[in-house]
């Protein structure tokens, strides 16, 4: 298994994206639910020291090679998860309930220290 880092980007400019407190407050629990879901299966982790420089984003239904948030961007949010792939680290990704407030979620896989 690899290790992954889960990062979730959020726009801080552009107030349409920003979710309300009432949604805020409603999306705590099926974040709770999904973080608490990924540490169920045992793939939730520690933090390694160095990071793979290439990556997936999630928005939405897409996919997109390599991490390249824009400016306007915040990170939200991150923490590390134990997959096989990318393929499988991106799946776990794509269940984040933040994607429907206009969040993204960076993928990005660990690199194993030199020995």
């Amino acid at each position: 298994m690899n290790e992954f880092l889960i990062a979730i980007h959020r726009d801080i400019i552009n107030k349409d994206a920003s979710p309300s407190p009432e949604q805020m407050q409603a999306a705590i629990q099926p974040f709770q639910d999904w973080l608490g879901g990924i540490a169920a299966q045992n793939k939730l982790v520690a933090p390694p020291k160095r990071w793979d420089l290439g990556g997936r984003v999630v928005k939405n239904d897409t996919v997109i090679n390599g991490p390249y948030a824009e400016i306007k961007e915040s990170i939200g949010g991150m923490f590390i998860v134990r997959a096989n792939d990318y393929d499988e680290a991106v799946e776990i990704a794509k269940g984040c309930p933040l994607l429907q407030w206009g969040a993204s979620v960076e993928v990005r896989m660990a690199i194993p220290p030199v020995q």
